[in-house]
């Protein structure tokens, strides 16, 4: 740990001490001034070689040193090195207006602060006409719900002012530093086996969007591998669970990299399995206790729970008390088996009982 600056200071004054046989520090003599100012730099240079430690270590490191790490051990699924990339919603709209209207290439739509473009020139029929769109900025702030609408930037003659998106998906947010540094990890603790249960699951998260992954082999029978994966952030709305297209795009991925010697390979999105429970006498009992219980038993599952494993009441436990406002309770809650491999628990009903 690095000295305070007190404690440097001390320390140079001593080691001058000594050199002097004994020198005495008079007021603001020369001694004493040169030997604080020695501390002062000595003491910067302690905490530049203190922080420098800290970033050449991925558990530790920050910013553009923990994206520098990612780079040396990370190749994602879209060829690219280190941290996954944000990427941009695509999709389709309808517009209407006037038939015959041209509505060129480029043309530009918005909903609140995000900007849209279309990919294609289409001519306006009599009915509302689908044209290719995406957004301009990248993120998951960009994918909308089918049925919502946009709104033209710059207008052209003959065509209506707004666009009904049809599908809007695909935008996914840059890797955040937690997630990248996780994967950094797991590369190192687990190298390149040429078809290791975590090779799977290092494979699987390099895709975009993939959050978490779980590798079962064996689990359709000898000589087969199944994974299974989420994408918490990208199917928020979905609690996290994978789209069929998702499964798809990780299905292809996997094909790609993984031993030819498989004899059955599969890719599944996970099932969730809603946990009830029921809490009594809780003190502190309120709105915002109840709130925390459930956000806390939430993250205990998210860190713990994999497809068919076992919930245990210890855990369920550890997440109430865990909770922000909880003083005591009763809990009702057996240990919890899966009812299937595929099965994900999750937070399904609490019960707040007096």
């Amino acid at each position: 740990m690095t000295p305070t600056l007190r404690q440097t200071r001390e320390l140079v004054r001593g080691e001058v001490k000594t050199y002097l046989s004994g020198a005495s520090f008079i007021g603001n003599s020369v001694i004493r001034v040169l030997s604080d100012a020695t501390a002062g730099l000595a003491h910067l240079t302690l905490r530049y070689i203190d922080w420098l430690a800290r970033m050449l270590l991925p558990d530790t490191a920050e910013d553009e040193w923990l994206d520098r790490h990612g780079a040396i051990w990370l190749v994602n699924a879209d060829g690219t090195v280190g941290r996954k990339a944000a990427t941009l919603a695509t999709g389709s709209a309808t517009m209407t207006g006037l038939a015959g209207t041209v509505v060129p290439f480029g043309t530009q739509l918005t909903r609140g602060d995000i900007t849209y473009e279309t990919l294609n020139t289409i001519t306006i029929s009599p009915g509302p006409t689908a044209v290719n769109i995406r957004a301009i900025d990248p993120g998951i702030a960009g994918n909308l719900d089918a049925g919502e609408t946009l709104d033209v930037i710059v207008p052209v003659a003959g065509l209506d002012g707004t666009a009904t998106v049809v599908t809007l998906t695909g935008g996914i947010d840059q890797e955040s530093d937690a997630y990248l540094r996780e994967r950094i990890l797991d590369r190192i603790r687990h190298p390149p086996m040429g078809g290791s249960q975590t090779d799977y699951e290092q494979w699987a998260k390099s895709v975009p969007g993939v959050t978490r992954a779980w590798c079962a082999p064996l689990e359709m029978g000898m000589g087969t591998v199944t994974v299974r994966f989420m994408m918490d952030d990208l199917r928020a709305s979905n609690g996290g669970f994978p789209l069929p297209a998702d499964v798809t795009s990780v299905q292809n991925y996997m094909n790609i990299k993984r031993p030819v010697a498989v004899k059955d390979f599969f890719v599944e999105a996970p099932t969730p399995f809603g946990l009830v429970m029921t809490i009594s006498n809780l003190v502190v009992d309120s709105a915002s206790t109840r709130q925390a219980i459930h956000d806390s038993v939430a993250a205990m599952l998210f860190e713990k729970a994999v497809p068919g494993q076992t919930v245990y009441r210890s855990w369920v436990d550890e997440g109430v008390a865990a909770a922000t406002g909880v003083d005591h309770y009763d809990l009702v809650f057996d240990d919890m088996p899966m009812p299937d491999a595929g099965s994900l628990a999750i937070v399904g009903s609490i019960n707040f009982t007096s």
